[in-house]
């Protein structure tokens, strides 16, 4: 078998790897880019009508607003999950693990509509209020920000507890056992020894569920009903409604570079590359 050179063998290795990233990321990147300055004209004609567009800017900070109300309520009400799992479970763990990962096979649109049979005005909530005396008439749960959250922090809510207990068992229980030892109270040990070692979770849980938030497209479109209009279902609105190529290609490059700035942001503070390997 003849001797392949080091270096050759280097290469062919990346060319498959880099031809991967080529046709599926960076090409399809660069052609919405051409787009945005193509459509319908040659220029920079969409990106100053969506920075003219008060419709664009209403769009740009309810998207910010949900996905940092989704970040905060997953990551209180992850923590509390995952340390429960880590710390509390004993030999129900595994089932308690498995009902973190069961949403992730059912379809994101199946429990959309699960959440539109809940929150409706004839739905479970409002029906069982009503039975129960405790309302009169039916609370208004969806098209409004109110049922885009509580079916978005379902959805991300998995994404956040991952991580966090991903670091919680790597966490020696000898810490609080040593603080306690020294007489700390439990309270203490918790929130000056056991805490600061799980702020990495935290921080990694809240940047997935964050960027995650600000691309999501197929519940806020579904709960929202038309009233919730975050900067993806404005994106599809302008392509599949008004055949508006050019603005919504602007949209979504604004909206990438946007991405792409809270992950260079974050980067100072999150080891990014443990951020989404832990997620395997």
């Amino acid at each position: 078998m003849p001797h392949i050179p080091e270096k050759l063998r280097y290469w062919m290795l990346i060319i498959p790897a880099l031809a991967v990233m080529i046709i599926f990321y960076i090409f399809p990147v660069l052609n919405i880019w051409g787009i945005s300055i193509t459509e319908p004209s040659v220029g920079i004609e969409n990106y100053e009508r969506m920075f003219a567009s008060n419709a664009v800017k209403v769009s740009f900070v309810l998207t910010f607003r949900i996905a940092a109300i989704t970040t905060v309520a997953c990551l209180i009400l992850g923590y509390v999950v995952a340390y429960t799992i880590s710390n509390l479970a004993g030999r129900v763990r595994p089932l308690m693990l498995g009902l973190v990962l069961l949403p992730f096979w059912v379809s994101v649109l199946i429990r959309s509509f699960a959440w539109i049979v809940l929150l409706g005005r004839s739905g479970l909530v409002n029906d069982g209020l009503m039975a129960t005396g405790i309302i009169s008439q039916p609370l208004r749960l969806m098209h409004n920000e109110l049922g885009v959250l509580i079916a978005m922090v379902h959805v991300m809510l998995p994404f956040a507890v991952l991580p966090m207990l991903t670091n919680m068992r790597g966490i020696s229980g000898s810490y609080i056992q040593a603080a306690r030892g020294l007489g700390a109270s439990e309270w203490r040990a918790f929130r000056e020894v056991y805490f600061p070692q799980t702020l990495p979770g935290v921080m990694s849980g809240g940047l997935l569920v964050f960027v995650l938030s600000l691309g999501f497209y197929v519940t806020p479109a579904l709960l929202g009903g038309g009233r919730v209009m975050m900067i993806s279902e404005y994106i599809t609105y302008q392509i599949q409604e008004f055949l508006n190529w050019g603005l919504g290609a602007a949209l979504s490059v604004v909206l990438l570079m946007a991405t792409a700035v809270v992950l260079l942001i974050a980067s100072r503070f999150v080891n990014l590359k443990t951020t989404f390997l832990e997620r395997r």
